[in-house]
């Protein structure tokens, strides 16, 4: 079995398990959805960008609630949450048209999660091709466009899509 490291992991790593207060929650305490990179905000849950992403316009889907364990949230906020996956997939495909997707979540530090406390869910767009050497040689991960830039390419489409489910 061959084993990749990954050490621009190191850094975002190290500082999450320094922080006592927890970034999801911090983003919201903030008001302020472009500064957080809020995309959406549901009921029961919220869609940001990922401050770190593996590729362009990795998301995250988060409840409100700060809570570690995913079967023991309500239905409604679960429920909610895969809906919210199904719509950032279907603006993503549209929006980057990428080659597949990688959706999941690491629960629990052992499953490799850097927020430990407050589950979520990892939306992130693959295309073939997308890993390349500068991560392992060059201590440097590369991507196609800064967070503002896909802020803003998103935002209008989440917002046209809250409005649709505001009249259903």
């Amino acid at each position: 079995m061959e084993y990749l490291s990954a050490p621009w992991r190191e850094e975002y790593v190290k500082r999450v398990f320094k922080m006592n207060e927890c970034i999801l929650c911090r983003a919201l305490k903030l008001k302020k959805d472009k500064e957080a990179y809020i995309l959406f905000r549901g009921t029961y849950n919220f869609i940001l960008l990922n401050k770190y992403p593996y590729t362009p316009s990795h998301l995250m889907i988060a409840p409100y609630k700060h809570l570690a364990s995913f079967e023991r949230a309500k239905k409604e906020a679960t429920d909610e949450m895969v809906d919210l996956a199904k719509i950032s997939l279907k603006i993503l495909k549209k929006q980057y048209k990428p080659h597949g997707f990688n959706t999941g979540m690491n629960l629990g530090a052992s499953a490799g999660a850097g927020v430990v406390d407050h589950y979520h869910l990892h939306v992130i767009p693959r295309w073939t091709g997308d890993s390349n050497f500068m991560p392992l040689v060059g201590k440097t991960r590369l991507t196609i466009e800064d967070l503002d830039t896909t802020y803003e390419r998103l935002f209008p489409f989440f917002q046209k899509e809250k409005k649709t489910r505001t009249k259903n």
